[in-house]
């Protein structure tokens, strides 16, 4: 979805993966060191990871609409900085304490995503949080005026800009919102499976959504 989401506007969205992993450590953040109920903790976990997510693919999409840099380019850089940037933080602020290797504490049972089944099986509620997000971004793209907007400009960015339609604006919203569906998955998995942030937790879920 996240690199769907990228395609509909004309944009290729390398950065994924490491979307996906800002939006891990933001959710791993919240689940382990904000204490909530349930109903507000697990919510505002998956929050945290869509907003890190988000803002990650901001940049490359403001950098698109306002210097025409190249997202491509861009995106496979900011993946590496947001791998060094999590393994420096899971050396420092975010590592558990006493742990000498790089890993995180783990998420509050209030922020972990429930499982359908008893272990070892870890099918959890966060597949059905996907399937929600497949239908939703399904009506935003083809049921909405921001939809056919950035559809517009993805096919053909020249007429779309003729019929009024704004170019820099709708860049940097397919980049967010790209971004926040990596984020949301990046959750997904430290909240659902995991429950706790490893340098190295996504074995390439990011550069497989590209193909």
């Amino acid at each position: 979805l996240a690199v769907a989401v990228g395609f509909r506007t004309g944009l290729f969205n390398i950065g994924v993966e490491g979307q996906l992993y800002i939006g891990a450590a933001c959710a791993v953040y919240v689940g382990s060191a904000v204490a909530l109920p349930t109903i507000l903790h697990l919510p505002l976990a998956l929050l945290a990871g869509a907003v890190g997510g988000g803002l990650w693919g901001l940049i490359p999409g403001w950098l698109k609409a306002k210097t025409g840099a190249h997202e491509v380019i861009n995106t496979i850089m900011l993946n590496y900085i947001a791998f060094r940037l999590v393994d420096w933080l899971l050396k420092n602020g975010l590592q558990r304490p006493g742990a000498n290797n790089p890993i995180s504490p783990n998420v509050l049972p209030t922020a972990d995503l429930p499982r359908i089944f008893q272990d070892p099986i870890r099918f959890h509620w966060g597949f059905f949080i996907a399937l929600a997000f497949a239908a939703l971004v399904g009506w935003f793209l083809f049921k909405t005026t921001w939809g056919f907007n950035l559809r517009t400009v993805g096919a053909n960015p020249d007429a779309a800009r003729y019929a009024g339609m704004n170019i820099v604006t709708s860049t940097m919203l397919a980049m967010a919102l790209s971004g926040a569906l990596a984020g949301l998955a990046g959750a997904n998995e430290v909240l659902g499976v995991n429950h706790n942030l490893t340098a190295s937790f996504s074995p390439g879920y990011g550069f497989d959504a590209i193909a």
